[in-house]
């Protein structure tokens, strides 16, 4: 942790003074430390520091930045979160893991923490690739790659546009939720609602699938009201068509700042005519992540739903 606070302490600093002096923002101010200490304009006052606690640094600065920041888009996916979202991907990928390595494509990176989260788990292991319309998001996400030592490739640009990306294996996404403002784009889905705009999350949710392989995985962080709006049953018809819904697990209330910011994670595997639709949907809640008795408990019933729904 000391590590960690020092890294911080640093780029909080030099963040600061930047912002001070070139009137930019925080969070522009931390992008110009990052690329300091690249060029070799600086150096953090740490040595041998892991690329977790690297990056966890940065995240920390990149948090306050945030909170001062006044744009709704500049969110950042918690920790816990791409812990969790890891274990899935170790469960769902687990031969293939230990054969070689995976293609992940997050269409809504933001600084990335979420693809890094997992990478730092699965390090050597994930062929990366992130998709941001963001300039200073993505500029973030790639000084933070180059100081984790974790090759992506990076795509500016809308994602709900047509993609020079190859299917991947597996998409992890925290949706951007709100309506979808490019209605001429919009109309090239499925989802394109008719008398009223789409909804932007459920046009990533089709995105995201057709650039995933068939048999490939989706896991995505949903707000909790997905199913409950105007526009739910024709997302149902979407999914029956063309995915199977593997789990919904609700996550704890104590890590949303308030209702109506609660998530779920949704995973969906695209269908294939080489495999079968699992036998049963896994409905899960995570408990508090601090008892560690009941998350034993949590993690014990995914065993068992792994053992009978996804054995070949």
């Amino acid at each position: 942790m000391e590590r960690i606070e020092q890294i911080f302490a640093f780029i909080n600093k030099k963040a600061e003074e930047f912002e001070r002096s070139s009137k930019s923002t925080y969070l522009e101010g931390v992008l110009t430390t990052l690329r300091g200490v690249l060029d070799g304009e600086f150096q953090f006052p740490v040595e041998a520091a892991t690329k977790e606690e690297t990056r966890k640094a940065i995240q920390l600065a990149i948090l306050k930045g945030m909170r001062e920041s006044s744009q709704p888009n500049h969110q950042m996916t918690p920790d816990s979160l791409g812990l969790l979202i890891t274990y899935f991907v170790e469960q769902f990928y687990e031969e293939k893991l230990q054969n070689g390595m995976i293609s992940i494509l997050d269409p809504a990176l933001g600084t990335g923490n979420l693809m890094f989260t997992i990478m730092n788990q699965l390090d050597g292991k994930i062929l990366a690739a992130g998709v941001e319309v963001d300039e200073l998001l993505i500029q973030l996400a790639s000084e933070i790659a180059e100081l984790i030592e974790q090759p992506i490739e990076l795509y500016h640009q809308d994602a709900l546009r047509p993609l020079l990306i190859e299917p991947a294996d597996l998409v992890v996404c925290d949706l951007p939720v709100g309506y979808y403002p490019n209605d001429e784009v919009a109309k090239d889905y499925e989802l394109c609602a008719k008398n009223e705009m789409s909804y932007a999350h459920h046009l990533y949710i089709e995105q995201s699938l057709r650039y995933t392989k068939e048999g490939g995985y989706l896991i995505f962080l949903i707000p909790a009201t997905l199913f409950e709006s105007g526009q739910a049953e024709m997302l149902h018809k979407f999914l029956k068509k063309h995915a199977w819904i593997q789990a919904v697990i609700q996550l704890p209330e104590n890590i949303f700042k308030s209702k109506q910011h609660e998530k779920s994670l949704f995973i969906l595997q695209k269908k294939s005519d080489q495999l079968r639709p699992p036998k049963e949907v896994l409905l899960a809640k995570v408990p508090n992540m601090s008892n560690k008795q009941a998350l034993s408990l949590f993690f014990e019933k995914i065993r068992m739903w792994k053992e009978n729904n996804l054995s070949k």
